[in-house]
């Protein structure tokens, strides 16, 4: 829990370090490709595996996947695949249902008990060494980052100076703002998805669709829909729905660096309905 405390704390230094608008730009791009691997791969593909790649991409994304500091894909995965067998169940660890929004938000995985990866929901990532590699030694590619960024920060204070950027600026702004707003907007999916919105499926569990959630998050936040039918690329299930990270991963598709992209069956469509039909 240390780490997770100190870069709180650490946020705090954007007033000893300023603003420039090269460090908000990125603070913002940091942002969003760690906001696309979480939910474009450590949530659609390695918990939910709805497209497939190879394994080299595979791998390359949940190196990114790690920069978030979220822990390695096979914790994310399984801990995700629990909330699915169980969700807002008694044993469901983090419902709002059960225990309250501001634990689901963040302090369920505070506990011991949500420390250790659940094997048993991710065998079948388990076969790849370079993965389980990768999951013991979750934490360097976050390190590799926040390198990066203050890197990035110094080069840019020498040769283009009138930016009036710095490497400590770089680094408060585009690794420790960044993955706080990251963890935050991450966890409003376990919270606040499941108690604001709108419901147009019956599901067992609470969850919803929110629009601005969905904006937030690159589209997790059509909630509903997902627990509806998990299996699907897509979350927002029709055009006016945005999914960013739908959109990036037909783009990735294009490039040819996946495929197989499961579609929404439109029988999921009709079934259970608790609006009209659109």
């Amino acid at each position: 829990m240390v780490p997770f405390l100190l870069l709180h704390l650490a946020v705090l230094a954007v007033f000893a370090v300023g603003v420039s608008p090269v460090a908000v730009a990125a603070a913002v791009g940091a942002y969003l490709l760690r906001m696309f691997a979480i939910t474009a791969f450590y949530h659609r593909y390695f918990s939910h595996r709805v497209f497939r790649t190879t394994r080299l991409f595979q791998f390359v994304m949940a190196f990114t996947g790690c920069t978030a500091a979220q822990r390695g894909p096979m914790w994310w995965a399984a801990q995700h695949r629990h909330h699915h067998a169980h969700s807002d169940e008694e044993s469901d660890i983090h419902s709002p249902r059960q225990r309250g929004v501001l634990w689901s938000h963040m302090l369920w995985f505070t506990t011991r008990g949500a420390f250790n990866t659940p094997i048993k929901y991710v065998r079948d990532w388990r076969q790849f060494p370079e993965l389980r590699v990768l999951e013991r030694w979750n934490w360097v590619p976050t390190v590799v980052l926040a390198v990066s960024m203050y890197a990035l920060g110094s080069w840019l204070s020498s040769a283009y100076p009138s930016l009036g950027t710095s490497a400590t600026q770089m680094l408060v702004w585009g690794f420790v703002v960044s993955t706080v707003v990251l963890y935050h907007a991450t966890y409003t999916i376990n919270s606040l998805a499941h108690r604001f919105g709108r419901r147009r499926f019956e599901t067992r569990d609470d969850s919803r669709n929110n629009f601005w959630l969905a904006l937030l998050t690159l589209g997790e936040g059509w909630h509903n829909n997902h627990h509806h039918y998990p299996t699907a690329a897509r979350q927002g299930f029709y055009w006016w729905e945005i999914d960013l990270s739908y959109y990036g991963l037909v783009l990735l598709s294009w490039c040819g660096l996946i495929w197989d992209l499961r579609p929404v069956p439109k029988s999921v469509l009709g079934r259970r309905r608790i609006e009209p039909t659109s």
